[in-house]
């Protein structure tokens, strides 16, 4: 038996799309190029969320572009087969998720495989690059659903949905799942109870997708993508001990806490700023984590790797400023590499003493747009037939 080096790596792009090509766009491609470098993977899946940003009308072509220059550098020219699915058929709002799945095959792999859903088999993956967009409703190798609008028929959210393909390398069966849920639109809805009414909804569609998976596959399945999952914003707040002051600007409701005559913390439907507040800024803000409820209802389920990275957004978009928290929403952890439990055990978690297990975000140091990358590396055993140097 052999290790196989995969790397996973989720990244909402919303805001690359959103900004005109330039050091952003190409800050980002390097420090992934940098990542990949640094763990030598031989599979590489890549799932990117709000392809085209905001204004995917006017920049879905330049998305697509941005995508294809990253698939064709140079730096991954040892990877000779990559595919990729983009669904960016926005003419179709009732099936649209601006979901993007991009996978990289290293040449040392022999016997890797995808599945064909309409002929119920696996075929091989072919040399070259092959990019596939448009509504992806054709396309045989890819299962791809947007929720149904009764999940969020209060809330005007669109481009929400999940992407899945089924994998094999040599005698490892797994699902790779990509998907973008729910968002909380407004800071003081998010407040007014525990839990809010938008993690309801996320948890809504995270059980849908559960279910969908159970219903067609009992393999071991990675789920990564844009959870969105928030922190339980009230009993955050309400555990400070601050007093509450609340006032109607002519821009709309605003919530103030004071401590000691100095304000803490201002709150408004989109801005949430902060000062001189322990918990939000001590260890760049990984005491957050005991306010991460929202994954908990599906530990039955999944399972994910310990934390120990600070949280993925919202980060500024200036490139100037790129570990700078955005003054928008409290701090999370939004982009996350979840597993069903069947799938942790295809990790080889230690090789000769050492963990062979690297979960983290990336471009601590680098704009990266509002999200930062996350990432999971682990060594999978496969025969060593199934390598070649």
């Amino acid at each position: 038996m052999e290790d196989l080096g995969v790397l996973l790596v989720t990244a909402n792009i919303g805001s690359l799309s959103d900004h005109q090509p330039g050091q952003l766009q190409q800050g980002w491609i390097q420090e992934l190029y940098k990542t990949i470098q640094h763990h030598r993977p031989a599979f590489i899946a890549l799932h990117l969320q709000e392809v085209g940003g905001k204004n995917y009308k006017k920049n879905m072509d330049l998305a697509l572009q941005f995508i294809r220059e990253l698939m064709q550098g140079e730096e991954l020219s040892a990877y000779d087969r990559t595919i990729a699915f983009i669904d960016s058929d926005f003419s179709q709002p009732h099936l649209f998720t601006a979901l993007g799945s991009v996978y990289f095959i290293h040449h040392s792999v022999c016997k890797i495989h995808i599945y064909d859903f309409q002929e119920g088999t696996f075929v091989s993956v072919p040399a070259g690059h092959s990019v596939t967009s448009g509504s992806l409703e054709d396309c045989p190798i890819v299962h791809k659903e947007r929720f149904p609008q009764d999940f969020w028929s209060e809330f005007p959210w669109t481009r929400k949905g999940f992407m899945r393909t089924t994998w094999q390398i040599d005698n490892r069966t797994f699902d790779l799942v990509n998907l973008h849920l729910f968002h909380d639109a407004s800071n003081l809805v998010s407040y007014h109870c525990s839990p809010s009414v938008y993690s309801a909804n996320r948890k809504k569609a995270l059980d849908h997708v559960l279910t969908r998976l159970q219903e067609n596959s009992d393999v071991p399945f990675f789920l990564f993508g844009d959870f969105n999952f928030r922190l339980d914003l009230n009993k955050m707040i309400l555990e400070q001990g601050w007093d509450l002051k609340t006032r109607n600007d002519s821009d709309g409701k605003t919530i103030e806490y004071e401590q000691d005559g100095e304000v803490r913390l201002i709150m408004k439907s989109k801005r949430f700023e902060y000062h001189n507040v322990k918990i939000l800024q001590e260890d760049s803000g990984r005491a957050l984590l005991m306010y991460d409820f929202e994954p908990l209802h599906f530990l039955s389920g999944l399972t994910e790797m310990p934390i120990s990275f600070p949280p993925s957004y919202p980060f500024s978009e200036v490139v100037t400023r790129p570990s700078e928290f955005m003054g928008t929403r409290c701090p999370a952890w939004c982009d996350r590499v979840f597993m069903s439990h069947s799938a942790r055990d295809l990790l080889n978690k230690e090789k000769e003493g050492k963990r062979c297990v690297w979960y983290d975000r990336i471009g601590t140091d680098v704009c990266m747009g509002d999200h930062k990358p996350v990432c999971l590396y682990f060594d999978m055993e496969v025969p060593s037939k199934n390598l070649v140097d």
